[in-house]
């Protein structure tokens, strides 16, 4: 990244940060807005004594003392309080939550045996429901109030972000991190969520975020944003009631004629602005997840089909909708199958090519050592001498590689995949950034979605892990 690049993003960053100060005003004016709510700054690591005044905020929020405002009040108070702790402070406060807040365990043992001496059709009803009530922790109720308060959904999919870190290591932890993953998940399912897209003429706050949350392919300048956003691009958010100005994910499209192999010529900020009319095919080139607090929760099942039934009706005559995507676990795995596997990785055929086609300081060379020098890519005589079996080798890594669950190994490729989409073609050196290169020795991958097919893919797949691809690609990576 460049200086200026950083730079820019330096301030970009800035500035949202100043939301999270915002918020904790916002918040201290509702708090203060009932008598005898609004609690003294507690020390940033979460003292004892500090604790100990957590435990009762707590406590009275659970017990709900009051109206409707004095309730808010209490939750504003509670966020307050943990904006204000540090790193310490936060795993301090959340463990309160998670050890003090928890089921009644004992509770559920007697309600557990009470259901099971219980005779009658009613009788066992009722006490089935007070079943399902024990098992309910108290803190689902305390982190439910924040629904309530401005920004309080996004500062609850903030909290699980820490939270999801601190609960690798900690089974304690685990249990409030799925509460609250639980939670969230019935907030968002994607028949809440709005399809929204994003032009230029959104506001500045909104455009910053895209920046920040750009996960493909960094956006690097106003002009890069600008580019991206022009008449011949395309940009659509999912967005949730609850939290309107923030992006959940979002997706970047190219509006071409034919499909595209190469994202250097995607991101050309000095090409000429193309005319969405003539274009015959919509390039789904960048897909990022915004908030890391919703891992885990699905947001992007047929995200792309309903982009593309949107552009569908504004633009008829596309014909093809493609992605041209990255493949992020290609070089990572391919690293662990050259240390496995050595010389036994490639072909009789493909070792005796390499043989011919180097020069003779090259030619009995590995091929991690090959793809270990310095801008190897740029060396014709390399770069044609690795493409066959590089091409084969990723081939087989998105299609036969598989996850513990099953599905294909590669991210990318699964969450396509789960949207109904087909391999249709690897593209050799299609993204040489230093990010191309070492994610994936530069190849990219086309996803194409027929309209008529994706349904039938996204069944296959789910239910059978079965996998669509074309014969370009299965072909070589099964041989």
């Amino acid at each position: 990244m460049s200086e200026r690049s950083s730079s820019f993003l330096d301030g970009v960053v800035e500035r949202t940060l100043g939301n999270l100060r915002s918020l904790r005003t916002a918040w201290r004016d509702i708090a203060s807005s009932a008598r005898g709510v609004l609690s003294g700054a507690p020390r940033p690591e979460l003292s004892r004594d500090d604790a100990e005044h957590l435990r009762e905020q707590l406590r009275a929020c659970l017990e709900a003392r009051g109206g409707a405002v004095s309730a808010r009040a209490r939750a504003a108070d509670l966020g307050r309080t943990y904006l204000a702790l540090n790193a310490t402070g936060r795993e301090r406060f959340l463990r309160l939550l998670a050890e003090e807040f928890d089921v009644d365990h004992a509770a559920v043992g007697e309600l557990s045996e009470r259901l099971m001496r219980t005779g009658g059709e009613s009788p066992r009803r009722k006490v089935e429901r007070e079943l399902r009530a024990a098992l309910e922790p108290p803190r689902v109720t305390l982190l439910t109030q924040f629904n309530a308060l401005p920004e309080g959904v996004k500062f609850l999919v903030d909290m699980r972000a820490e939270l999801m870190t601190m609960a690798r290591r900690d089974p304690v932890l685990a249990g409030l991190e799925l509460d609250l993953k639980a939670l969230l998940a019935s907030w968002f399912d994607v028949g809440f969520l709005a399809l929204t897209r994003i032009t230029w003429d959104a506001p500045a706050a909104l455009l910053e975020k895209l920046i920040v949350y750009e996960a493909v392919h960094e956006i690097r300048s106003w002009t890069d944003l600008k580019n991206r956003l022009e008449a011949d691009r395309r940009c659509f958010g999912y967005f949730h009631p609850r939290m309107p100005e923030e992006p959940l994910i979002f997706v970047e499209v190219a509006l071409v004629q034919g499909m595209s192999d190469n994202v250097q010529s995607l991101l050309d900020e000095a090409a000429p602005v193309g005319d969405p009319v003539a274009a015959d095919t919509a390039i789904f080139y960048s897909i990022s997840n915004c908030q890391r607090g919703l891992a885990g929760i699905s947001l992007g099942d047929f995200l792309i089909k309903r982009v593309v039934d949107n552009l569908a009706a504004e633009l008829p005559q596309v014909r093809t909708y493609a992605t041209l995507s990255p493949i992020p676990g290609f070089r990572t795995w391919l690293d662990q199958r050259i240390t496995e596997e050595g010389s036994d990785l490639l072909t009789a055929n493909e070792q005796k090519a390499l043989r011919q086609q180097l020069p003779g300081e090259l030619a009995g060379l590995g091929l991690g050592i090959l793809l270990g020098r310095p801008r190897w890519y740029a060396d014709e005589k390399l770069a044609s001498a690795l493409r066959g079996p590089l091409l084969r080798l990723c081939g087989r890594y998105l299609l036969l590689e598989k996850s513990a669950k099953g599905r294909a190994l590669d991210p990318v490729a699964h969450f396509h995949l789960t949207n109904g989409a087909r391999m249709e073609r690897l593209n050799w050196l299609a993204d040489l950034s230093p990010k191309g290169i070492q994610q994936s020795a530069g190849i990219m991958i086309n996803y194409l979605y027929r309209l008529a097919e994706i349904e039938d893919n996204h069944e296959a797949y789910t239910g059978e892990g079965r996998i669509a691809a074309s014969l370009a690609i299965s072909r070589p990576a099964k041989g």
